[in-house]
């Protein structure tokens, strides 16, 4: 065993790190310390009731310290050896009336019990807590790769987790684009929900709620981009949307059961299509198809990138730097080709240019699009995981269209 030890903290509702660990979630601070030996933290830490397992080998001792008041429960289901509260770890100076400092304060305070002359963080450890372990006389080094090859590589369970969480994703995408692909318009074009105007703002709401009532929650805004908005590939969308015109839907929810999340984009006119988004969107579909045949295990992000933007240019598109002239007055690719996915929206690996070695078990979004400050932007996006010999998309999938009615 390891002579190592290791730090993580924060909230565990808001650092996916942590909560990995530890498979609980609060919303206080929580700091888990991992020793080598826990004699000296016996003592004042209360046995949990996790187990060594197949899937939770012992590594090392688990230490989780957090408020008294989710002591039991954390005993109860988390994923750690022992619990205790800051007052079990408190200082000669006493703790802080503010909560956050306290912890680690606790933190620092179990380190010094123990001996420790040195601690490993990952790179989500809070500054507070690199403080009072400092002021404790004890070093602090941050290994910038932990944990994170242990997040890529995507256990059974957490598969079956996203694919729940793509499958809600893509229930509330085809009702959403169905709302906006059979919307009546009036004479000005604009297209009508219940009587009134149909904007972007509106139909962020009905996402919502839709996604309220499956369980979900929606950490940052769903992007619903007009015409106008869509050549932004990020921007979220405003104002009325217009007959004729396509509209991009991009959905990236997290369960509140499991916290992964899932990401679903799909493109939709309401309308007449005109031929320069039919040509948009079968350059995106083989471009997407390019990029899902390349995935597999050693292959690097950067060639599943490449193989995109290859296929783009065959059909007489291709890539632009963000900002450069070619991306604002042409139809271009003006990001990556996918990111991984977990218990953040945005986690290793890329699919881009430097993007790594890819690695079964990583689930990463395929998401090709093309752009133009003239007609807007279209975009379809899928989840897929890396298998030992290609990648298996997580969801129905979706059609990649532009008729939902």
């Amino acid at each position: 065993m390891s002579d190592t030890l290791f730090i993580t903290a924060g909230i565990p509702a808001d650092n996916p790190a942590l909560y990995r660990q530890i498979r609980f979630s609060a919303g206080d601070p929580a700091v888990l310390i991992e020793f080598p030996d826990p004699n000296l933290v016996v003592r004042e830490a209360r046995p949990a009731s996790y187990r060594e397992s197949a899937e939770n080998p012992r590594r090392s001792v688990k230490l989780l310290i957090l408020r008294d008041i989710e002591n039991e429960r954390a005993a109860a289901s988390a994923s750690v050896d022992f619990v205790a509260s800051p007052a079990d770890f408190r200082p000669e100076e006493g703790l802080s009336g503010d909560r956050e400092t306290a912890t680690a304060q606790s933190g620092a305070e179990a380190l010094r019990r123990y001996g420790a002359g040195s601690v490993t963080a990952d790179r989500t450890l809070p500054l507070i807590y690199a403080e009072m372990i400092s002021r404790a006389g004890i070093a602090v080094r941050c290994d910038i790769e932990r944990g994170i090859a242990e997040r890529r590589q995507k256990a059974a369970w957490e598969i079956d987790a996203v694919r729940a969480s793509q499958h809600t994703t893509e229930t509330v995408m085809a009702a959403a684009c169905r709302i906006i692909g059979s919307a009546e318009s009036g004479a000005d074009g604009v297209l009508l929900y219940e009587g009134s105007p149909l904007t972007s703002e509106r139909m962020r709401g009905v996402i919502d709620k839709l996604l309220l009532d499956a369980g979900f929650s929606n950490p940052e805004s769903s992007i619903v981009a007009g015409k106008k908005d869509g050549g932004d590939c990020h921007s979220l969308g405003y104002g009325p949307l217009y007959r004729n015109e396509p509209v991009i839907v991009d959905i990236f929810p997290r369960s509140r059961a499991t916290h992964y999340f899932g990401d679903c984009t799909r493109t939709v006119v309401n309308g007449e299509i005109a031929p320069v988004y039919a040509e948009m969107l079968a350059a995106v579909s083989a471009a997407k198809r390019a990029a899902q045949q390349a995935i597999r295990p050693g292959v690097t992000g950067e060639e599943v990138h490449r193989a995109a933007v290859a296929a783009l240019e065959k059909a007489g598109f291709g890539y632009a730097a963000p900002g450069s002239a070619e991306a604002q007055n042409e139809i271009r690719l003006t990001h990556g080709t996918g990111h991984g996915l977990g218990l953040a929206c945005h986690e290793p690996p890329l699919l881009d240019i430097g993007g790594p070695e890819l690695m079964a078990g990583d689930i990463v979004s395929v998401e090709p699009g093309l752009y133009s400050k003239k007609y807007g932007g279209i975009r379809v996006e899928d989840m897929v995981v890396v298998t030992p010999d290609g990648c298996e998309n997580l969801g129905a999938p979706l059609p990649e269209t532009l008729v939902w009615r």
